[in-house]
């Protein structure tokens, strides 16, 4: 062989590497062949939907755009709302009535093409959180039809559709401060409270991760709880309302219950804390049942159980009670409110195995202290209604009673 020449393999083939040639995007033919589908079936979307399945369409690459000629009959420009060129159809969403049974179909619609091709799913959340983030740039009219849409969407549970993917491209300041989105919700809630409950809409609420945010959707000048109340009273959404200012309750009792907390912990002066009280019941406009539950709650909730036995545990809640007799005795200001007291002595011995056995020397304390008056206790026994316990409860009272009884006929 020449010194010349270059070696070679006998008998092998070099091999080249082929090259995946993609084709070309283009997302206005495929808008067009769709337009024209939905033009050729005359707007029915059960033809509309089999000729869709019978079609070699890429959805898998323009499924943005699918939705867009759904939603709004053609391909709109890049950032906007606004009609790119191309074929269109008057069969869209925006373009039927502003009414459930007009936009129903739709959505059915839309179910199925999801059903059939499930990867659609992420192209639908696109292509509705950009038309959410545009809705000033629709009528208020079409603005209605998207809240019905979306409220439907969701009432029937269209496959997939994640609420944080809807409700968070609303909190868009520009939007929020024009009152846009606040309309829109608005119609977004009456229209899934027709068939779904307050309980299924709180649910998809939390799940969209503002359930504890609703005020974020009100402009700022109506941005408070009277604002709140309001708005949707007049909008006929009462049971909203109602849970709303049941939140805002239950927020305010936890409030105060902390703020207790700390200063009993701390053991500070009863006088100042009679005045953190007042000054919180004042503020949250608490009902005085609520605040005598809450006190009680806070001081037995800060004694040190040692739970090595039955009279140090007795000597533990006799000492918190005489400690804060003053701080009760203040709140506890009608023979109702004494009587809610003595149901929680009761609720709680009853459900606490270790003060089980210590409800007579409570009530006992308690009565000692000038917190609960005889006629008070005399009720409980006689025509108390909480059944929890009672009977045990009633007979381990006796001999106080009896002495109670006994110096009443003295007197």
């Amino acid at each position: 062989m020449s010194s010349k020449e270059k070696p070679t393999l006998g008998g092998t083939r070099i091999k080249t590497r082929k090259r995946n040639i993609a084709a070309p995007l283009d997302p206005s033919a495929f808008a067009d062949a769709v337009v024209q589908i939905y033009l050729d079936n005359a707007g029915d979307l059960e033809f509309i939907a089999k000729s869709l399945e019978s079609s070699d369409l890429n959805f898998s690459r323009y499924g943005d755009t699918f939705f867009e000629v759904a939603f709004a009959g053609g391909r709109t420009q890049p950032g906007t709302i606004k009609p790119d060129e191309g074929e269109r159809h008057p069969y869209a969403v925006i373009e039927c009535e502003a009414k459930r049974d007009a936009i129903l179909p739709y959505v059915i619609y839309i179910q199925k093409i999801l059903r059939r091709r499930p990867f659609l799913i992420k192209n639908l959340e696109n292509v509705m959180q950009k038309l959410l983030q545009s809705l000033e740039l629709f009528e208020e009219n079409e603005r209605k039809k998207l809240a019905i849409f979306t409220a439907l969407a969701f009432s029937q549970k269209l496959s997939g559709l994640p609420p944080e993917t809807v409700f968070q491209p609303l909190l868009k300041d520009n939007l929020v401060a024009k009152g846009i989105v606040l309309s829109f919700i608005t119609d977004f809630f009456k229209e899934y409270l027709v068939d779904n409950s307050l309980e299924d809409l709180i649910s998809l609420l939390k799940r969209g991760k503002i359930e504890d945010n609703l005020l974020q959707f009100f402009p700022s000048t109506k941005r408070s709880a009277e604002g709140f109340s309001e708005h949707f009273t007049k909008a006929g959404l009462v049971p909203l309302v109602e849970y709303n200012e049941k939140k805002i309750f239950e927020e305010k009792l936890k409030e105060m219950k902390s703020a207790l907390t700390t200063q009993i912990v701390e053991e500070s002066d009863v006088s100042e804390v009679i005045e953190t009280v007042k000054q919180r019941v004042k503020e949250a406009k608490l009902p005085d049942i609520e605040v005598i539950r809450i006190l009680w709650d806070v001081i037995m909730d800060a004694v040190q159980w040692s739970g090595k036995n039955q009279q140090q545990n007795a000597n533990s809640a006799l000492r918190q009670v005489k400690t804060w007799a003053k701080l009760l005795n203040s709140f506890c200001t009608s023979g109702n409110i004494e009587l809610e007291l003595i149901y929680k002595v009761q609720m709680q011995c009853y459900e606490d195995a270790k003060l089980m056995k210590l409800f007579p020397e409570i009530v006992r304390s308690l009565y000692d202290q000038d917190v609960l008056a005889e006629d008070t206790i005399l009720h409980w026994f006689r025509k108390g209604t909480n059944m929890k316990g009672r009977q045990s409860f009633v007979k381990a009272l006796e001999p106080f009673v009896k002495w109670l009884e006994e110096a009443e006929e003295e007197e």
